[in-house]
């Protein structure tokens, strides 16, 4: 590849990035199935349903202020209402420190490009979304995986951390609660990595779409990484714990300095975002006590179905429910690759589970526990009529052994 001094120049002759499996894979099948359970967020809400958490003497001129709204560009970083109340949810962070972006996804794209360089080393969550492996990689950067493992619960090893974190490494990026095991990082551990990106002056790059996502029962999510220092970056947005995933609205939350570079290569990309989408998530913001106790409701009924589920079909089927968020993986017994199995579903029974493989974990489905009580129960029953049929069919199951092995 030629050289060139101009680092602009450079980014993008490096910027050949790998298709992204997953997100390929659900366009193919997410707007034609009835029973979409491997969806990563909650069951979208209506803007009638948002207006409505409204109290009756406001809603009205409230309407008439969003039909009145002239359509034009908004504020490049979001509007100074929503970055103020973003930045009220962490410690010591002021609206200048808060950018608005076209969801997570745009987010982590702009920190990844503009906090590193071609040889830099990032140390990164394994599986994880598959973007933030394939941008770093496209970068040129030294990806190490921090592997989750099946064997003992997929929880973080901290110890594997530190043996991957070496000097020299720029950036640790990290995602609790986790997509797509279901994994959560506490407080203290948090604190632990934390330390450790600021002994090698490396940053911590949060993803922390599923905040607000607790479970009842398990532990309280910890606190925003953003809130122990400098060094730390958080990213976050409307569509998961909200239900929001239209407004395409996420936010960086970081250092002035960051903020100002990511603005500047977003100039380049969607410059600013949607006036009407920033104005209903204000709304929303204001009201996410409302908005997380749907979510929490949702999540309450879906839990208890999937774990009866789960013990009914324990011959073919298993799992290590989530610790928060609002995903899981649904280890497989039948002897078949899981994106076939994932198209059988999809194509023959309208059930939507993502392949395990997108995420490299062969003999996995994603499950996701956010959508409708009803859509949920039965994508569930029909789950297991396709598995049943399969097995009828003569589809043997796999070894344990060869599962195991294959992650």
């Amino acid at each position: 590849m030629p050289e060139t001094d101009d680092p602009l120049e450079r980014k993008v002759m490096v910027m050949r990035i790998e298709p992204f499996q997953l997100e390929r894979w659900m366009t193919k099948y997410e707007m034609n199935v009835k029973w979409d359970i491997a969806e990563s967020g909650i069951f979208p809400m209506s803007t009638r349903e948002l207006l409505d958490l409204l109290p009756p003497d406001e809603r009205a001129g409230i309407l008439d202020r969003l039909l009145d709204l002239r359509l034009g560009y908004s504020e490049a970083c979001g509007s100074a209402e929503l970055r103020g109340l973003i930045a009220a949810t962490y410690d010591r962070t002021l609206p200048d420190e808060i950018l608005v972006t076209t969801g997570a996804i745009e987010a982590n794209f702009l920190l990844l490009n503009e906090l590193l360089e071609a040889g830099d080393r990032i140390v990164i969550v394994d599986p994880a979304y598959q973007q933030l492996q394939s941008v770093a990689r496209a970068i040129g950067c030294d990806v190490a995986p921090w592997k989750l493992r099946p064997e003992n619960g997929f929880r973080f090893d901290l110890d594997d951390l530190r043996s991957l974190a070496t000097p020299g490494t720029r950036m640790i990026a990290i995602n609790t609660p986790h997509n797509p095991t279901g994994a959560m990082l506490s407080e203290h551990e948090l604190r632990e990595i934390y330390a450790l990106a600021e002994s090698l002056d490396a940053w911590v790059l949060s993803d922390e779409a599923y905040r607000w996502l607790d479970l009842a029962g398990s532990d309280p999510l910890a606190p925003p990484l953003r809130n122990l220092g400098p060094r730390a970056i958080c990213t976050g947005t409307f569509s998961k714990p909200f239900g929001l995933p239209g407004l395409r609205i996420g936010w960086v939350a970081a250092p002035a300095e960051v903020v100002q570079r990511c603005w500047g290569l977003r100039d380049y990309i969607s410059l600013s975002p949607g006036k009407l989408n920033d104005e209903l998530a204000v709304l929303a913001f204001r009201h996410r006590d409302q908005i997380v106790a749907r979510t929490q409701r949702i999540v309450a009924q879906n839990l208890p179905v999937a774990e009866r589920w789960f013990a009914e079909n324990d011959d073919i089927v298993s799992w290590t429910p989530p610790r928060g968020g609002i995903l899981a993986l649904m280890k497989y017994e039948l002897d078949m690759p899981s994106h076939e199995l994932a198209n059988r579903l999809a194509e023959e029974y309208s059930v939507m589970l993502a392949p395990g493989a997108a995420f490299g974990f062969e003999g996995y489905l994603r499950i996701g526990i956010g959508n409708t009580p009803e859509i949920f129960a039965q994508g569930l029953r029909q789950t297991a009529k396709c598995f049943r049929n399969l097995m009828a069919s003569g589809v043997p199951l796999r070894s344990r052994e060869l599962v195991s092995a294959s992650v």
